[in-house]
């Protein structure tokens, strides 16, 4: 983390409104994009985003590092996307059946359909780091800030999601030989 960032982020813990606007304008993809990753509903993904930067205007004065602050904020999204999912589990059956079914988009093709899948039935984290780095296009230092994760931890998540994948895409890669 270079030095303006963790100044911008121990203005942002001090209560500095403009420094905090900055945070969320650069933190806002990544924590949609871990939201999402549990959720798998783009409106639900956005609302726990917002309700993650409440929640971290309210209480960033529990930060006591300025270079945990993105860490920290990923943390409060995960478990806000959680709370999301086990309230989501726990609505009975005959609600779910009424709740709107996410159309897929007309011009999704049984690949983009296996990619969606195999991404899905990653572990959490794996789904995470790996939207990050590859639909984020993020570098490995920001999403290590991110997750608060070792640049080891990282690539060795990333290799493991990444071979997951290839396993899970063998056969529909293969067809279209």
């Amino acid at each position: 983390m270079d030095p303006s960032e963790r100044e911008q982020n121990r203005a942002a813990i001090h209560g500095d409104r403009k420094a905090f606007e900055m945070i969320i304008r650069t933190h806002s993809r990544p924590l949609f994009a871990i939201a999402y990753g549990i959720l798998q509903s783009r409106e639900e993904a956005e609302d726990v985003v917002q309700d993650s930067l409440v929640k971290a205007w309210k209480t960033r004065w529990r930060v006591r590092d300025p270079e945990k602050f993105p860490a920290w904020l990923a943390t409060v999204a995960r478990h806000k996307a959680h709370d999301v999912f086990r309230k989501r589990r726990s609505v009975p059956l005959s609600e779910q059946l009424i709740e709107p079914v996410e159309p897929e988009p007309a011009n999704t093709t049984p690949l983009d359909q296996q990619l969606h899948s195999a991404l899905a039935a990653l572990p959490e984290l794996h789904r995470a780091a790996l939207t990050l780095r590859y639909f984020e296009e993020m570098d490995y230092r920001t999403i290590e800030n991110t997750l608060g994760l070792t640049n080891g931890a990282l690539r060795g998540i990333l290799g493991r999601a990444l071979a997951s994948m290839r396993k899970q895409l063998r056969p529909a890669l293969a067809s279209m030989d």
